[in-house]
C-alpha cells in the first residue's frame, strides 16, 4: 500500500490561500475592504485578517505548526470589538479549538494537499454575530483625529478637542449608540488612505 505524505499546515501557507478566497467571494464588491494584521486596542492584539463592509469579520489563523497558547488572550480583546470571528485552524488543532472558542465563533479547519502546495478549507461551524460587543472598544480603532472629527460632527466636541484620545473614545460612547459607532468605524477603515506601503492593507495611525 502506498504510504500517502501528510503535510502540516503553516501560516505562510494558510495565509495567501485564504486571501485569495475571500477576494474571490468579495472581489467584485466595492464596499468591501480586506485588511490584513488589522491591529486591535492599539495594538493590544492584532486579527490576521480582517474583512470589513456591512459588519467587521475576523479571521485568527492557528496553523498546525503554531500552538494555541496565546488563543485566549486574544480572545478576550476579539470578543470585545468585532462582529464575527472565524477560527482557521490545521487539524491538529481541531479538537481543541472546539473547547475553547465561545459557542458563536466560526470554525474552519485548513488542509494542506498531499503535496503540500495547496490548501483548502472546510467549513465546520458558521459564525454568528458577536452579542459582547464594547463600545469603547470598538472606537479604539479609530485613529485619534478621526474620534475628535466624529464629535465635531455631532456637535459634542466641546470640553475634549485637547483631552486624550481614550477620554474621546469614551466620549464617543456615551453620544453615538452602538449601531451608529460601528457604522462610522467601518467608513472609516474603508476609507483609509494612510496604510503602510509595501504590506497588505495594515492600521499605521496613532
Amino acid at each position: 500500500m502506498k504510504e500517502i505524505n501528510i503535510f502540516p499546515t503553516s501560516d505562510k501557507a494558510i495565509r495567501p490561500a485564504l486571501r485569495e478566497n475571500l477576494q474571490k467571494i468579495y472581489g467584485a464588491d466595492s464596499t468591501t475592504k480586506i485588511i490584513e494584521e488589522l491591529g486591535l486596542k492599539h495594538g493590544e492584539a492584532r486579527i490576521d485578517i480582517a474583512v470589513v463592509n456591512g459588519s467587521i469579520h475576523g479571521y485568527e489563523l492557528k496553523s498546525d505548526i503554531d500552538t494555541l497558547r496565546r488563543l485566549p488572550e486574544q480572545m478576550s480583546v476579539y470578543n470585545s470589538v468585532l462582529d464575527y470571528v472565524t477560527l482557521v485552524v490545521g487539524k491538529n488543532h481541531l479538537l481543541d479549538a472546539f473547547n475553547m472558542v465561545p459557542e458563536w465563533w466560526g470554525i474552519t479547519i485548513a488542509k494542506a494537499s498531499t503535496t503540500g502546495d495547496k490548501v483548502s478549507f472546510y467549513c465546520i461551524r458558521e459564525a454568528d454575530e458577536n452579542p459582547y460587543k464594547n463600545s469603547v472598544a470598538i472606537a479604539n480603532l479609530l485613529w485619534r483625529d478621526e474620534a475628535l472629527c466624529i464629535l465635531e460632527e455631532k456637535g459634542e466636541a466641546r470640553g475634549v478637542r485637547s483631552k486624550s484620545r481614550q477620554v474621546l473614545y469614551e466620549k464617543l460612547a456615551e453620544v453615538l449608540n452602538q449601531n451608529e459607532l460601528r457604522a462610522k468605524v467601518r467608513e472609516y477603515l474603508s476609507t483609509r488612505e494612510c496604510w503602510r506601503s509595501g504590506v497588505p492593507l495594515m492600521t499605521c495611525g496613532d
